[in-house]
């Protein structure tokens, strides 16, 4: 099992920043990967940032390239999002995830969602 706790969300003007945390407990060590999704009301449910922390890749959706930055905290068992020059587009519940990560992308363990955390940019 893993449990993961997404913290940090909060409410914020155009052009501010916020930092996400993801708290992971249980058989962390079983998953090799990590990433943030988001999901808005009526939208699909969208992969934002994905790491590797064996294989050492990192990659971000075309969205938030430059403004976003994933990071993992080993000693912690704790993956990040740090979020600048926010957007309202950026408005969501954003989730956090295990898994692995291959030639094909991020694939997330879907049994282990947590309770996401909102944010909201105004305008």
């Amino acid at each position: 099992q893993v449990q993961l706790v997404e913290s940090g969300g909060g409410l914020v003007q155009a052009g501010g920043s916020l930092r996400l945390s993801c708290a992971a407990s249980g058989r962390t060590f079983s998953y090799y990967a990590g990433g943030w999704f988001r999901q808005a009301p009526g939208k699909e449910r969208e992969l934002v940032a994905a790491i590797s922390w064996t294989a050492g890749s990192i990659n971000y959706a075309d969205s938030v390239k430059g403004r976003f930055t994933i990071s993992l905290d080993n000693a912690k068992s704790t993956l990040y999002l740090q979020m600048n020059s926010l957007k309202p587009e950026d408005t969501a519940v954003y989730y956090c995830a295990v898994g692995v990560y291959s030639g094909s992308g991020f694939k997330p363990h879907l049994d282990y969602w947590g309770q996401g955390t909102q944010v909201t940019v105004s305008s």
